[in-house]
């Protein structure tokens, strides 16, 4: 696997972003910003997801006033959305942990500086993010709206900060297609140190949504590429999480929580296997441990996959195999197998995390 990216590390609140820090998940609120009431409700609800960066819209005056009271009240740090109006971002400045502007939006080189030194004064990272989808009218008439355009629009922010003296940046550059997301982040990453935040925008409900996320973002992570990630899906907060904890973990950057292994169906299986995994899945969800479990419905492949497994169920029929280590240490009935096998976990985790 390809080494991660050597960058600069910088701080969103006490979340470290990039560097040698562990890859963070962010999810972002679809509250009104100004109804603190629900937006701090669905703040709250991202935390205990797991979510380590939440971010809000401010696309209104009232939006940045209410800002103060929810930081108040959240534990999460917190960024700012800021479009069109830079007088936003300052009065954000003064109360979260970091600023997203999307420069192609935001109005002259003077309202960028004044937000820069908004964020120097407090002392907190600026997200220049780059959308295919307003990008400067010089740059796209140029270029196209391509993944090309795209590179040349960050670079142009980031050299219009660094000019001011502000390195505290991370960037991001997102496509609703998935081929041009990845080819900018792979375009840009050799030319800059900052860290990166990835996501493919606009990527649809949670089908469509995992699906193109765990391309994208899975691939850049294959590479080596990517500091934070935000998975996309729309109406959805929980699920972001899940399935971006899942991306890191699949794409071998996290060395956390249970890797199930179980069988695909085919005419061999000789129990309920969609039954038994769904159980597994559900009483393992809350395991941080690294662990490889193995739940198969037959035996051709039941015991070569067990030998690898950390802790596995072999079904037979009408009767099967816990084992642990590849060591048989029960043969039960099939209505007993489960509880048995969850009490193996559990016995594995804790020797584990002695």
């Amino acid at each position: 696997m390809q080494k991660r990216y050597p960058t600069k590390k910088i701080y969103v609140g006490d979340v470290a972003v990039g560097g040698d820090a562990p890859i963070s998940v962010q999810s972002m609120t679809f509250s009104r910003t100004a109804d603190v009431e629900a937006t701090v409700e669905q703040i709250n609800r991202l935390h205990f997801a797991g979510a380590d960066i939440v971010r809000v819209a401010v696309p209104e005056m009232e939006d940045a006033k209410a800002l103060k009271e929810i930081k108040k009240r959240i534990s999460l740090p917190l960024v700012a959305d800021i479009h069109f109006n830079y007088r936003l971002a300052l009065i954000a400045a003064d109360v979260v942990d970091c600023i997203r502007i999307n420069p192609g939006n935001i109005g002259s080189k003077e309202r960028i500086k004044e937000v820069v030194k908004a964020c120097k004064e407090r002392n907190i990272p600026i997200r220049i993010g780059v959308n295919a989808g307003s990008l400067e009218k010089e740059i796209e008439q140029k270029y196209g709206a391509t993944a090309e355009a795209m590179v040349q629009s960050a670079l142009y922010h980031i050299k219009l900060l660094e000019d001011l003296d502000f390195t505290d940046i991370k960037v991001s550059m997102k496509a609703s297609d998935v081929q041009r997301t990845i080819e900018a982040y792979r375009k840009l990453r050799p030319l800059v140190p900052y860290p990166f935040h990835l996501g493919v925008t606009e990527a649809g409900t949670v089908f469509h949504a995992t699906i193109k996320s765990a391309i994208g973002i899975g691939a850049l992570l294959v590479d080596g590429i990517g500091d934070t990630i935000r998975v996309s899906i729309t109406g959805e907060l929980e699920k972001e999480i899940e399935v971006g904890r899942a991306i890191i973990k699949d794409a071998g950057r996290a060395n956390e929580g249970v890797n199930i292994i179980s069988c695909p169906t085919c005419g061999r299986i000789e129990a309920d296997l969609v039954k038994a995994v769904a159980e597994v899945e559900e009483r393992t969800k809350h395991i941080k441990t690294p662990l490889n479990i193995s739940v198969m419905g037959c035996v051709v492949n039941a015991i070569g996959e067990a030998k690898h497994a950390d802790v596995a169920i072999a079904y037979g029929k009408g009767s099967g195999l816990v084992m642990v280590r590849g060591e048989v240490v029960a043969k039960l009935p099939e209505s007993k197998l489960v509880d048995r096998f969850i009490q193996e976990v559990e016995k594995f985790v804790k020797e584990s995390e002695s």
